[in-house]
């Protein structure tokens, strides 16, 4: 029997897919089946009822199935601000066997066993990807919720943990929002599926501890009304993550100035000091795009009063003005906490917007209360706030610090709030969220010519359509802290927010003149260059570039200016990130999942889709090992030399040298070295090509800034590499947009010979090719 349902709904971000209210041919109710289950055809999917409850099953497209388990029919879901999405057209059919009830779609069957009620997903063809255990359904109303799975392929995602692991088998991740410790309810499984677990309460995911029977993957949430979880298809990680955003929306463009170099401290303490950093970049002719005010800017006293301390920063709508017009972009710190004796407390605690408890601070010493971000009216009042106390001077985002809520410090002390969304032991982790949506909606009411930017210590399912960067917190400078930000950063990027950047050089420690630390500094500088946010910061002595000796520095410079190289592939990817769903910080398991030591490998990634990178994050190193996937040739950034895939090499690692490995059939756009993201330049575009296989690249371009990208105002050129003739054809310009420069300069060049002689060309309306001989 055919199923055919249409579905629309307003997503809360302009750049949402169009997954929309369900209008479908009445099923009359099937006969229950001489079974423990009987199963019911309902407008939406499968109703299945069972001695413990119901359960439905909701095709939400051919890749997304609903799965809901609660104790009656009439439950609809737990709290869940993360999925803005509705159902989307989607044809399904339902057929039985003896053994099953399936519900089909193009792409995926769904099976209910009829003696057990047991779940399990395939394929078109029948080929088992995930199943439920038989009895590993506990959904008591009043009672912690639990689903069990079988478990056979390693998994990912769940956020950012700082403890070592990639691929999670064996352990427990625990979701619950800290300092450090990031709880995204998103795992992804090397099998090509994904789970969106939808309950925001503290949540415990076993994945096959080898003490517990069967070994299974095992959610276990402390609250919530039943199981509530979407099931996403690939089978490609990339395919999984697109419907994880299709469910949770878009991530938007950020800024081009985004992608440069960001210098921070805690704190700069002064005007003068804030903009003498500025300058000093400057004078040294060391690109930087932007500078962040941390914390303390305000008087004792203060803390959420979002008021600079008028004897330190005496001026800040001129300081502002200062570092605009050279070119450098500026940030402020503001929290969710308030002193007691603020104007803006006395404010929200008078339209119900604190929690009524007054908590102890992490540091300094004091007391203050915390905003109720769950609450739409708190979030309103709060951006205006914020708004019209600093936002008035120009700044350019907003740094969110202490977003988990920090509250007390005591991590979980939310679960004892009433919150404006419910009892803080059901909603917990979807603070950050919230706090970052009213930001970021008050970003685009009063400034839609410019695109939003924060800078957020915590995230949740969702928080990419808020145009928020998710930062590691407050480590330590520690090489077993560096090593371990690889894996935390790599999950947290499979866990479908794109967007994660750490403190360059940990921060709490370190004196950049102590050659231990330097060679620490200089490393972890080097990893942050292929970071998606290129971000100095920390506490203690400075680590501005002139803090380091001489060799430190033109190691610091080499790189800053790498990145700066690099703007023209970023930004492209950035463009890919938002319209098609990608990915900017890539595990192997992206790229090469059918490469089975590819996928667990921790510490290598794809930045981009040509480059692979392999951070040095051991002390007194010149060499390390680097594998090298999948069946194609891999060439060495740095010298052109040629390896084959699918095999570890041992990689040049020198104090200067981070490895980098480029694909074969890969194109790199490499612009000239600029002083800030923007700069125009005359100078040509470099196009290393890496031979092998035919290649191709699109790069993007457009305004830089504002929203004329979400009208179609943007282009994109087509650039190809045709292996058999080695010739690279440049397209024209297809789009348009304010500024657009239609003939440029490129410089093409074998990455088998990167300090070759190039070929000039130039792209104007019409294609342009060029061969290279002997790039082979």
């Amino acid at each position: 029997m055919k199923q055919r349902t249409r579905l629309s709904v307003a997503v809360a971000t302009m750049f949402a897919m169009p997954f929309v209210a369900i209008q479908a041919e009445a099923q009359a109710p099937a006969a229950p089946a001489a079974t423990e289950i009987a199963v019911q055809r309902s407008d939406a999917g499968l109703l299945i009822r069972t001695a413990q409850g119901t359960v439905r099953i909701e095709p939400w497209s051919d890749r997304v199935i609903h799965v809901l388990a609660g104790h009656d029919a009439g439950w609809h879901g737990n709290y869940n601000p993360a999925v803005i999405a509705k159902p989307a057209a989607v044809q399904w059919t339902v057929s039985e066997t003896p053994e099953y009830q399936q519900l089909a779609t193009s792409v995926l069957q769904v099976r209910v066993a009829k003696a057990t009620g047991v779940i399990s997903f395939h394929d078109a063809q029948g080929k088992a990807i995930l199943k439920e255990l038989a009895d590993g359904r506990s959904a008591v109303p009043g009672s912690p919720v639990s689903q069990k799975f079988e478990l056979d392929a390693p998994v990912f995602g769940l956020g950012q943990h700082l403890n070592g692991a990639f691929d999670y088998r064996g352990t427990t991740v625990h979701l619950q929002q800290a300092n450090r410790d990031v709880a995204v309810p998103m795992l992804v499984s090397a099998n090509g599926f994904g789970i969106l677990w939808n309950n925001a309460s503290v949540t415990d995911v076993d994945a096959g501890l080898p003490a517990t029977p069967h070994h299974p993957l095992h959610f276990r949430s402390e609250a919530g009304g039943g199981i509530d979880y979407h099931f996403i298809y690939g089978p490609e990680l990339d395919g999984v993550v697109a419907g994880y955003r299709e469910l949770t929306g878009r991530a938007p463009m950020m800024a081009r100035w985004t992608w440069g170099l960001w210098q921070s401290k805690e704190h700069y303490k002064t005007q003068a000091e804030l903009l003498g950093i500025a300058a000093r970049y400057r004078a040294m002719q060391v690109p930087l795009d932007a500078v962040v005010q941390d914390w303390q800017y305000w008087n004792p006293g203060g803390w959420g009063a979002h008021q600079m301390d008028p004897v330190r920063f005496p001026d800040p709508q001129r300081m502002l003005r200062t570092l605009h017009e050279q070119n450098v972009h500026a940030i402020v710190s503001v929290w969710a906490r308030f002193d007691t004796t603020t104007a803006n407390a006395a404010e929200l605690d008078q339209a119900g917007a604190l929690y009524p408890k007054t908590y102890p601070n992490v540091y300094p010493v004091g007391f203050g209360r915390w905003y109720d971000a769950y609450s739409p009216t708190a979030r309103s009042l709060y951006w205006d706030q914020i708004n019209r106390t600093l936002g008035r001077h120009g700044w350019d985002g907003w740094w969110l610090d202490g977003s988990e809520a920090e509250l007390g410090g005591t991590w979980g002390e939310m679960r004892d709030v009433k919150t404006g969304a419910g009892p803080g032991a059901q909603v917990l982790n979807a603070y950050p969220l919230l706090h970052t949506t009213g930001v970021y909606q008050g970003s685009l009411r009063a400034a839609p010519a410019k695109r939003p930017f924060i800078l957020t210590r915590s995230a949740y399912s969702g928080q990419q359509r808020n145009a928020a960067i998710t930062w590691s917190g407050d480590t330590a400078a520690t090489w077993e802290v560096l090593r371990a930000h690889l894996p935390a950063a790599l999950n947290f990027t499979l866990s479908g927010i794109p967007y994660w950047s750490a403190d360059i050089g940990g921060f709490f420690g370190g004196k950049p003149l102590d050659p231990a630390y330097a060679e620490l500094y200089t490393r972890w500088y080097q990893f942050g260059a292929f970071n998606p946010m290129f971000r100095v910061h920390g506490t203690g002595d400075g680590k501005e570039i002139w803090q380091f000796d001489q060799p430190t520095q033109a190691i610091l410079r080499k790189y800053t200016e790498l990145r700066y190289r690099l703007l023209p592939y970023i930004y492209s990817a950035s463009w890919d990130v938002s319209r098609r769903h990608g990915t900017m910080m890539r595990a192997l398991a992206m790229d090469f999942r059918a490469d089975a030591q590819a996928v667990t490998v921790p510490d290598q990634y794809m930045f981009g889709p040509t480059l692979m990178v392999a951070p040095v994050t051991g002390a007194k190193a010149d060499v390390r090992t680097v594998y090298l996937p999948g069946k194609e040739d891999w060439f060495d950034f740095w010298t052109g030399k040629r390896q084959a895939g699918g095999k570890v090499i041992v990689a040049q690692a020198d104090i200067a040298t981070i490895p980098l490995f480029a694909r074969a059939g890969s194109i790199l756009p490499l612009g000239p070295v600029v002083q800030y993201a923007d700069q125009k330049s005359a100078q040509p575009i470099e196009l290393r090509v890496y031979p092998g296989k035919d290649g191709s690249y699109e790069l993007y371009d457009d305004a830089g800034d504002g929203d004329g990208y979400t009208r179609g105002e943007f282009a994109t050129r087509r650039i190809t590499w045709t292996q058999q003739d080695g010739r690279v054809t440049v397209e024209p310009w297809r789009g348009s947009f304010k500024g657009l420069v239609k003939k440029q300069a490129f410089i093409v060049r074998c990455g088998a010979q990167p300090d070759g002689k190039g070929m000039a060309l130039q792209a104007g309306e019409k294609a342009a090719s060029v061969s290279l001989p002997g790039c082979r």
